[in-house]
This record gives structure tokens, C-alpha cells and sequence, in this order.
């Protein structure tokens, strides 16, 4: 699964001409938000192939920033403190996490800065 980071205009209609175009592609938004900053649309959104979503979105006019692979976690509901205890642990790897958001499934997508490390944190706390 891959993060885009897509910036958009601030207007109306800006967001779905994104979607738009990605669903004439035949391309699945798996997750994600937007959100405006600064008067600029900034969105995040996941998708299973990166590459192809990228490229669609770039040739409809659409400014893909940049498109990482995420770490997908899921998180125990019931249990207070996850979240927290997840985050501990990547920031005493050393991993800062710069995007994170749940998906349709309600798993928790992490865009990090570090991925191989960040994995390395993931894949312990999914053994656990």
C-alpha cells in the first residue's frame, strides 16, 4: 500500500477532480483525508499501487508530491493506550511519523520517515 501526497487548489470541486480521475482509472482510494492549510488543499490518500495512481493523477493535471509505502497496523480497540504505546516505540527507534490516518478497514496507516526502521517496530508490535 502507498501514501500520495497530493496538493490542490483551494477551491471548490479541486478534490474531486482528483477523484475523478482516479476513478476513470479504475483506482481504489483505500483511505486517507484532506485538509486546507495555509489557503492550499493538501490530501493524503492510500492506494495499492502507487506507481499507476501517480502517474494517472500527474497526466489529469493533479500535483502528486510524492507517493511513499506505509506501514499498516491495527490497532486493539478495547485496549486504552495503543496508539501511544505504538508511537513510543517508533520515537525511541528513532522514527518520526510525518502522516498517519485510518483506512477503510479501520487499520491504522503510518507514513514514516524512515521505513525500513519503522517496519522493524511494526512487525514486532504485530508478534506481540
Amino acid at each position: 500500500m502507498f501514501d500520495l501526497e497530493i496538493h490542490l487548489d483551494n477551491r471548490p470541486g479541486a478534490l474531486a477532480d482528483m477523484g475523478n480521475v482516479l476513478g476513470a482509472a479504475g483506482i481504489s482510494v483505500e483511505g486517507g483525508g484532506a485538509w486546507v492549510v495555509d489557503n492550499k488543499g493538501i490530501a493524503h490518500f492510500l492506494v495499492k499501487d502507487g506507481k499507476a495512481a501517480q502517474e494517472i493523477l500527474k497526466s489529469g493535471g493533479i500535483n502528486v508530491i510524492v507517493c511513499r509505502q506505509v506501514l499498516v497496523q491495527r490497532l486493539k480497540q478495547d485496549v486504552p493506550g495503543q496508539l501511544g504505546l505504538l508511537t513510543k516505540l517508533m520515537a525511541q527507534a528513532g522514527v518520526n511519523i510525518e502522516v498517519l490516518y485510518s483506512d477503510h478497514d479501520h487499520q491504522l496507516i503510518l507514513v514514516v520517515d524512515n521505513y525500513e526502521a519503522g517496519k522493524a517496530v511494526s512487525d514486532a508490535w504485530r508478534s506481540r
